[in-house]
């Protein structure tokens, strides 16, 4: 029997409010779990969750003068919303401070490691960057001795005794698993930046901290009051926590290993050498996929605060739905590299894609069907197919590589060579058996058009396959054309 496909968004930090490049994330691990469930009709199972154990969300809950525990409750809370106002399909939400699931899941993978010799104790002193809650030697950091990823922040250096797990231990078989694509990297430039990265000599890394450092905030050490887990190590293993790892066996061999997990470029080291290698040492299965994105700019801007160009995606959202939200970031950034999130161009895309596009398209064929009193066949309205030409022009091939932005331009061409065939035939100017055949094309066109469109824009989907049934009823606007 076939394995359920697993896939699983990155666990973001909960220090703040969501921001556009998660609704991102969200929708393309979204639209790879809907492929798969409703045109590949596998069993699938989707997880997002909370990093609620990172020493930043303990110093945001100090700041804003709460509880951590009210803290990262209150804004797990925003994350989970975020999916619910995307339709984003989230079969499980893991919770980092879950005591009676996650903490005992985490204590189990250490005690693994632990076993096999992995963990050990030493006295350590580095420079800690808090926003990538990772230690930094002094050749990875820029000219102003700042991490790549937060310039103009002050790296802390901290010296304590911590537990380290032999990283340096994997470096061959991390090598080995990587280039032989047995855990597959998605793009490949992503993958060569972990080979390029692998060429130095890999580095033990702390994998604990004290708890007056961490302020008595995470998963305990196991064995040892005096230490908490280092955030990445707990972190990672929501992925398993969350299906059963160290609490339901039977869950735990359903569904993992992960078939894919998406992630950003900015933590692509944690989840292609840090999380393979504690998994090789607990001698657990892999995770077989990693689909790494880009980042998402602000007209054109990296966001920032300061500049004030942070974009909400709730408020975005709110203002045009769901449904085109989903359309802008699926089909406007590309799926391999960075894009841009600009207020005049999602206005643009929407009115010539949504609006002028599909809308008008389903709005003209459905009006002169109903007109028509245009019936479809059980077989007619049953037997639904992705668009030829658009299986021809890739479109498989580009869900399974992930290219979902190219994956809808297919589906577009096929909404614009339809619009130019009803153009050519003029259908409003046909009566009778003639224009209800014509119709009865159109109808079965759009029909596909929509099933292939499931994985993207699940409600407009669903919306017309329910108009364009046995009876054809006319849609009215699907989306309302934006005054710019």
């Amino acid at each position: 029997m076939k394995k359920p496909f697993y896939i699983t968004s990155a666990i973001p930090y909960v220090n703040a409010s969501p921001h556009i490049g998660f609704a991102m994330e969200l929708c393309q691990t979204d639209a790879i779990y809907r492929y798969h469930k409703t045109l590949l009709k596998e069993d699938a199972l989707l997880l997002s969750g909370a990093d609620e154990n990172a020493l930043k969300n303990v110093q945001a809950a100090e700041k804003a003068g709460k509880p951590v525990q009210e803290f990262v409750d209150t804004n797990s809370v925003e994350f989970e919303k975020l999916g619910t106002l995307l339709n984003i399909h989230i079969d499980v939400f893991q919770k980092g401070s879950n005591q009676k699931t996650h903490f005992p899941s985490s204590q189990e993978l250490w005690k693994r490691c632990q076993a096999n010799g992995d963990i050990y104790k030493k006295e350590y002193t580095g420079l800690y960057c808090i926003g990538c809650e990772l230690f930094y030697s002094p050749d990875e950091l820029n000219e102003n001795g700042e991490c790549f990823e937060h310039p103009g922040k002050k790296l802390e250096e901290v010296s304590e005794t911590n537990y380290f797990f032999k990283l340096s231990s994997y470096q061959a078989r991390l090598i080995k698993l990587i280039e032989s694509d047995d855990l597959r990297i998605i793009p490949e430039t992503r993958k060569n930046e972990m080979l390029s990265f692998l060429k130095q000599p890999l580095q033990d890394i702390s994998v604990s901290r004290s708890n007056e450092r961490a302020k008595n905030w995470g998963v305990p050490v196991p064995g040892d009051d005096a230490q908490r887990m280092y955030v990445w190590f707990d972190a990672l293993n929501i992925y398993q926590s969350g299906i059963g790892f160290g609490w339901n066996d039977e869950m735990y061999k359903k569904y993992w290993p992960a078939d894919v997990h998406v992630i950003g470029k900015g933590i692509t080291r944690f989840h292609a050498i840090y999380w393979p290698a504690f998994l090789m040492s607990a001698k657990l299965d892999l995770p077989k996929t990693l689909f790494v994105h880009g980042y998402i700019t602000s007209e054109g801007q990296k966001m920032s605060k300061s500049v004030g160009n942070v974009v909400d995606p709730v408020e975005v959202i709110t203002r045009y739905g769901s449904e085109s939200v989903r359309y802008y970031l699926l089909r406007e950034i590309p799926a391999y590299s960075d894009g841009d999130f600009s207020e005049d161009r999602f206005k643009e895309l929407y009115n010539a894609d949504l609006a002028n596009g599909l809308g008008n398209l389903v709005s003209r064929v459905t009006t002169l069907a109903e007109k028509h009193a245009v019936e479809m066949t059980e077989s007619e309205s049953e037997h639904l197919t992705i668009p030829p030409r658009a299986e021809s022009g890739g479109f498989t091939l580009h869900m399974e590589r992930f290219e979902l932005n190219l994956a809808l331009e297919e589906l577009w061409k096929e909404v614009r060579n339809l619009d130019v065939t009803i153009n050519k035939d003029e259908p409003w100017k046909r009566t009778g058996d003639e224009v209800a055949s014509l119709l009865k094309n159109y109808i079965k066109d759009i029909r596909n058009i929509a099933y292939a469109l499931q994985p993207f824009m699940p409600v407009t989907s669903s919306t017309i396959l329910e108009s364009t049934g046995s009876r054809v009823s006319k849609v009215n606007s699907l989306f309302p054309r934006l005054i710019k």
